[in-house]
């Protein structure tokens, strides 16, 4: 706590910053304390160049919230996100995205890579911990989309944890282009084929990233690598990866087979579920070799993991061997049991399905499905407050979640997910589409902009002009826009009022008799005047004895002349 405490500076009123403990190409990390809470917590910092997006930022608080609601053990949690105005060197200000998290002590993935590669159990245990948060994640329904060793924690007790949930949509949502984004979301080493092409995500995505990244911690390097990102992504759509034990020999063919599956360059033909592919990670490690999931040839490494044959040539033969059961291996000797064993057998079951029959015909016939099952309440047009405690009361879960509506009053319920009337059991979650108000508009920049070209802009953002204000200025011209109120930036609603200052195109001219020539001449030329000055032998002592401009508001670069003694 004293080492955040020494010199630090106060985010948000609330968090003290601290020592910077982690850099990325989109963030500064520094451990702070929360002053309310008395807690050590994570800030991350996000580059100011990414805030200059409107996009951005509204993506960024939609996306920050659903984070937050997301509560388990291998995932960060996020307690808190904002934008700070920070004042610049020069006197600009500039707007800098943060997000509080909490306070994970431990090591990067990464930086456990870069010392070599992981033990094959150990792999498997960080994998199956990485593809855990992901199935959570998943059933909330959030995609990471920038899964890597820089975004997976290892605790001292050798917990995982993921972050930077949503931070990645927030960003790509928001630029247009793999080469845009590339320097932000990390390296392309883990684009899967999709993000490549800039085709939309899923939950796949994800799973193809872990392969990647299942793969450089068996391996040490990523499956891929080339002189720039642009290449990097064109081999992850399309050159098949090597098999990891054709770099390390230690790794097995189950293994092998499980990699080349999480990273198949089609979506349909990779895991579909987080916890598929934690199961056959965990049934590789064992030595075990993952059970068949879909009908097809009986080519086993591409039937079963959905890779090509060819990026596997080197593991087939010994997953085929795999693939071999003890007794097909071995000749069978001994011979069909007694043809009365068969009957008997058979005479049993009848004897159990007759008893069956019975029983369900004679049981009492009580409507179960309807006594357990629950209408979803109507609750379009209530407050959240009201309406989540109706859910509630009908012992159902309400999630909420925020959706701008320039239609319906900010805080009211647009829509229920399932819909009202639809019978659900009891405990079910129901999603709460809950109105944010309209779309937050930000102020424009209206410095130096005519009146006229001020309010057209502000008419077109969907604001009104508020009050004019006349203001003397030295280098504004005439009805110029000298500042706004609120500032640019600001985020108000439709239809809200932006008052402006405009120059007068005049500036106060002061009274400089009896000053030295120096001191007046100096006074006048940092308003804007133009000065000349005319010598008075007739007295001494340099000071000015007139001046040929009045005191008061005169025009923008006026000429002055100054009389002032000049005599010995």
């Amino acid at each position: 706590m004293d080492e955040v405490a020494q010199g630090a500076r106060l985010l948000a009123a609330r968090y003290e910053l601290g020592p910077l403990i982690g850099r990325g190409g989109m963030s500064d990390v520094h451990l702070a304390v929360d002053a309310k809470l008395g807690r050590r917590v994570a800030v991350k910092l996000l580059k100011s160049a990414l805030a200059s997006d409107p996009v951005f930022r509204s993506r960024f608080r939609h996306e920050a919230q659903a984070a937050a609601r997301m509560a388990h053990p291998t995932i960060v949690r996020v307690f808190d996100a904002g934008e700070e105005i920070v004042r610049e060197p020069g006197g600009g200000e500039t707007v800098v995205p943060y997000i509080v998290m909490e306070y994970v002590e431990g090591r990067l993935l990464k930086d456990i890579i870069a010392d070599g590669p992981l033990p094959l159990a150990e792999a498997a245990r960080i994998a199956e911990g990485i593809l855990t948060a992901l199935e959570y994640s998943h059933r909330a329904g959030v995609v990471h989309r920038d899964i890597k060793p820089g975004n997976v924690m290892v605790t001292s007790s050798g917990q995982v944890k993921v972050m930077d949930f949503g931070i990645a949509r927030a960003i790509s949502d928001s630029a247009a282009t793999v080469a845009q984004t590339s320097s932000i979301l990390g390296t392309a080493q883990y684009f899967s084929p999709e993000q490549a092409r800039g085709e939309t995500v899923d939950a796949r995505t994800d799973l193809y990233a872990s392969g990647v990244v299942l793969f450089e911690m068996l391996t040490g390097r990523a499956p891929f690598q080339g002189e720039s990102a642009v290449a990097v992504a064109y081999q992850h759509v399309s050159e098949a990866p090597p098999t990891p034990s054709s770099i390390n020999p230690q790794i097995s063919p189950a293994m092998d087979a499980v990699v080349l599956h999480a990273m198949a360059k089609d979506r349909f033909e990779r895991f579909q579920t987080a916890s598929e592919f934690r199961d056959d990670v965990s049934a590789a490690a064992a030595g075990q070799v993952p059970p068949k999931r879909v009908d097809g040839p009986a080519d086993f490494t591409s039937t079963l993991f959905g890779v090509n044959p060819q990026t596997a040539a080197g593991s087939e033969a010994a997953m085929r061997q795999l693939s071999v059961d003890d007794d097909e291996r071995r000749a069978r000797t001994q011979s069909r049991p007694p043809v009365a064993w068969i009957w008997a057998g058979i005479a049993v079951v009848g004897v159990v399905i007759a008893a069956v029959l019975f029983w369900a015909l004679n049981l009492e016939r009580t409507p179960l499905v309807e006594a357990v099952a629950i209408a979803v309440p109507n609750v379009v047009g209530l407050q959240y407050d009201e309406g989540g405690q109706i859910l509630l009361d009908a012992e159902l879960q309400p999630d909420p979640v925020t959706e701008v509506s320039d239609s319906v009053p900010e805080g009211e319920i647009i829509s229920t997910d399932p819909a009202a009337g639809i019978t659900v059991s009891p405990g079910q979650v129901v999603t709460v589409i809950v109105s944010a108000g309209p779309q937050p508009i930000d102020v424009p920049s209206l410095t130096l902009l005519s009146l006229a070209e001020a309010q057209a802009l502000l008419t077109e953002r969907g604001l009104e002009l508020g009050t004019v204000t006349a203001e003397n200025s030295s280098s504004v011209s005439k009805d110029v826009v000298i500042r706004t109120d609120p500032e640019a930036g600001t985020e108000l609603k439709k239809g809200d009022k932006v008052n402006l200052v405009v120059s007068t195109g005049l500036v106060r001219v002061p009274d400089v008799r009896n000053l030295a020539i120096g001191v007046a001449s100096s006074q006048l030329t940092a308003i804007g005047l133009q000065v000349s000055v005319e010598g008075d032998g007739g007295c001494a002592g340099g000071l000015v004895t007139a001046q040929s401009l009045p005191p008061g508001d005169q025009p923008q670069a006026s000429s002055v002349t100054l009389r002032y003694c000049s005599g010995e």
